[in-house]
């Protein structure tokens, strides 16, 4: 049996290398890549950590959980994704857990690494789930096959409710 994979992904990161997402304010580009990657994850049975830097705030850090496969950590005071990144590849990693980072920084790059984790460029990254959006969809929707005529209501109804409704539908 193959070893589970833990991601640990840097979300602004992934958002900057992402042109679909980079067009929209952060709070709807967070919340559709959260979407993406929970969809991700569950079709790859993959464990997700998606890491925000939380910039200017004085709050502490504080998480979101999805599901036990999928969580979301917003860095507190002082933090970085890097920091935060760093704290949890090393954690991880004293578990022997096998990690993947998605991060295209530099410095976080050479700290995974020196940590046991694999790199994955978040410009690759985001081909990575392109490739896996067009495979659902060839697999999902190649086969759906649409009626060449129009079906409306009134071919399903009863010809005497049809009737009925037609005069009702006539009266002022």
């Amino acid at each position: 049996m193959a070893k589970k994979k833990y991601y640990i992904i840097d979300g602004y990161n992934l958002i900057y290398v992402w042109s679909e997402l980079n067009e929209d304010d952060f709070a709807t580009a967070r919340e559709k890549l959260i979407n993406i990657l929970i969809e991700y994850g569950a079709y790859e049975e993959i464990d997700i950590i998606l890491v925000f830097d939380a910039g200017a705030t004085l709050e502490p850090e504080h998480s979101d959980i999805y599901s036990e496969h999928f969580e979301v950590i917003y860095t507190g005071y002082g933090q970085t994704a890097d920091n935060v990144i760093e704290r949890l590849v090393y954690e991880m990693n004293k578990k022997r857990l096998e990690v993947h980072v998605v991060s295209s920084d530099a410095i976080i790059e050479t700290v995974i690494l020196g940590a046991g984790a694999y790199r994955h460029p978040s410009r690759e990254f985001y081909r990575l789930i392109k490739h896996f959006k067009k495979k659902l969809r060839d697999k999902y929707l190649s086969n759906v096959k649409l009626p060449l005529v129009r079906s409306e209501v009134a071919d399903r109804i009863d010809p005497n409710v049809f009737s009925k409704l037609e005069k009702l539908r006539r009266l002022k």
